[in-house]
């Protein structure tokens, strides 16, 4: 037996990972076009443009 096998394990604990089935690519799926109002459309707006600002930027590097 080596020593590391008697070490108990300090500091942070190891939890379990998340299965890849339960995993979320943390985008809203669900979006009613007719029950979207002015705000949700300008939400939509700046997100493609933000979007598109990061693929911008990735692309110069």
């Amino acid at each position: 037996m080596g020593r590391d096998e008697h070490r108990k394990s300090r500091g942070k604990r190891h939890l379990a990972q998340t299965p890849k089935n339960q995993l979320s690519d943390g985008l809203d799926i669900e979006f009613s076009e007719e029950l979207a109002d002015d705000d949700d459309k300008e939400a939509q707006n700046r997100s493609k443009a933000a979007d598109r600002r990061v693929k911008q930027q990735r692309k110069t590097l």
